[in-house]
């Protein structure tokens, strides 16, 4: 596979990338997703909401998602930044009022709110920090997907001393 080194000068027309991904459902609740070299996943909903809880829901995934595209964009600006850092850990929740997706109209169907906290183990400063999590936070495709949508996103980074 071939490196593209991505110059200043190539910012000034899009970059276009493709991905994909296919998916079957066999009837039931639960998708296969197919990401070719990279494997295959489950969604399911759990066995109380109609399905067999054979992998997280949907929107879990969706929720895991965002958890990883915030640690990858991270990384990315951290070495952009010169910011050293020994990693993250991830807890997030969501709420989702389900009239929504069980038909009533005029109920989101997708979150309502999102909270996620994310603790950094660093020795760098609080300044550096807020400088790389505000940097993530505007690159983050995931978490700026939700924030267009409307989602109350309550996202709270913490800065950890690494021990020792």
């Amino acid at each position: 596979m071939a490196t593209e080194v991505v110059g200043p000068n190539d910012m000034l027309e899009p970059i276009i990338r493709k991905k994909t991904v296919a998916v079957s459902n066999d009837g039931s609740m639960m998708a296969i997703h197919d990401y070719g070299e990279f494997g295959t996943t489950v969604t399911d909903e759990p066995i109380a909401h109609g399905g067999s809880s054979e992998g997280p829901s949907p929107l879990q995934a969706v929720l895991g998602a965002l958890c990883g595209c915030e640690s990858v964009t991270f990384n990315r600006t951290a070495s952009e930044m010169d910011f050293a850092y020994d990693g993250i850990e991830f807890e997030a929740e969501f709420t989702i009022d389900i009239r929504g997706r069980m038909g009533q109209r005029g109920v989101r169907q997708h979150f309502q709110t999102v909270r996620v906290e994310a603790i950094v183990t660093t020795d760098e400063n609080e300044e550096r920090f807020t400088e790389v999590v505000e940097e993530t936070e505007a690159r983050c495709p995931v978490f700026n997907l939700l924030t267009d949508a409307g989602v109350n996103m309550k996202v709270r980074w913490v800065r950890q001393p690494t021990s020792g």
